[in-house]
């Protein structure tokens, strides 16, 4: 136990300087800031949600204490909350078979276990991406006026210089880049998040941490209620007002979703081409860099979700028996 406590600390206190480093304004603070879930996230996967429950309150206690209730309730929301429930849900599972003795002196059967849904749990991120968004914006203010005021003064001063560039011109590029801050913002708390809890699977699975099997995330899928869920929010998107930028940061997260199932079915599809590594490359390096071809992946996602390409797919061409 002392061990875990440990551990624990040393987790929020990285934690907790990652997310603190953001005050210092200087650039590599931003990657810091948005890797400072990794530490409880690892703490959780590795060693027990208890370890990252203690790391996450420890380091919003040294947080609030030294910087103050505001940076400490951020803490809360947009790290150590998201870690410590991902970290559970990862290591969630119950046995699907019950070991039993089978009468003849043999050894009892092992049971079989039934981990939770990786799907899901990307529905659990898309959740916290969209809700951390939304507490956010809503620090700037409570109407969508005054959301959308502060979010331009801010854009005003970050762009800083208009030379070469007309009033109205500059006015109208401030307006459009108000308009999709907001979407952005929850782009990026989805894909930060993702990429969090991947890594730190990565590193307890290599260090033997992991306490379950690598999951299959070529076969990843939302629940069937995502996509009503994803209709509901697009109609709330054109109402106007604070409801509407509500209604689209879940949209885009929701979109953001269907985006990595569409990794995932690309993944599938691809399993017959000899150059696989080759395609798959080329299109990580092209959403990378100029990242609206998104918008492609979350279109094969949708449309697996409603065809069932993957399946359709694998039965065609079964995946090859393993080797005795």
């Amino acid at each position: 136990m002392i061990a875990i406590v440990l551990i624990a600390i040393a987790a929020g206190c990285a934690s907790a300087l990652m997310f603190a480093s953001i005050v210092s304004g200087a650039l590599i603070s931003l990657l810091l800031f948005y890797l400072a879930p990794l530490p409880l996230m690892v703490a959780a996967l590795g060693w027990g949600p208890l370890c990252a429950t203690i790391g996450g309150i420890s380091a919003a206690m040294v947080l609030g204490a030294i910087l103050g209730l505001p940076y400490c309730i951020a803490f809360v929301i947009t790290v150590a909350l998201p870690a410590w429930w991902l970290g559970h849900l990862a290591l969630l599972g119950r046995p699907v078979i019950n070991a039993v003795s089978s009468g003849n002196g043999a050894a009892p059967a092992a049971p079989v276990m039934e981990w939770y849904p990786v799907g899901r749990i990307l529905l659990w991120i898309t959740g916290f991406a969209a809700l951390t968004t939304m507490a956010a914006l809503l620090t700037l203010g409570s109407d969508a006026a005054t959301i959308t005021d502060a979010l331009k003064r801010g854009l005003l001063r970050l762009l800083g210089s208009r030379e070469g560039v007309s009033p109205g011109d500059f006015e109208r590029i401030a307006d459009a880049l108000v308009a999709i801050a907001p979407s952005a913002a929850a782009m990026v708390a989805m894909a930060t998040l993702t990429i969090n809890l991947w890594l730190a699977a990565k590193i307890t699975a290599t260090s033997a941490r992991l306490h379950r099997p690598w999951p299959d995330l070529r076969s990843v899928a939302l629940p069937p209620m995502t996509l009503a869920a994803l209709c509901a929010a697009i109609a709330f998107s054109f109402t106007g007002g604070l409801l509407a930028i509500l209604a689209q940061i879940i949209t885009v997260s929701l979109m953001m979703a269907y985006a990595l199932t569409g990794f995932a079915v690309l993944h599938t599809l691809t399993l017959a081409l000899k150059s696989r590594a080759l395609w798959l490359g080329m299109t990580y390096s092209i959403v990378v860099v100029f990242v609206w071809p998104v918008v492609a992946l979350m279109v094969l996602g949708l449309a697996d979700s409603i065809f069932g390409f993957r399946q359709r797919f694998l039965q065609r061409r079964p995946p090859p028996l393993p080797a005795s």
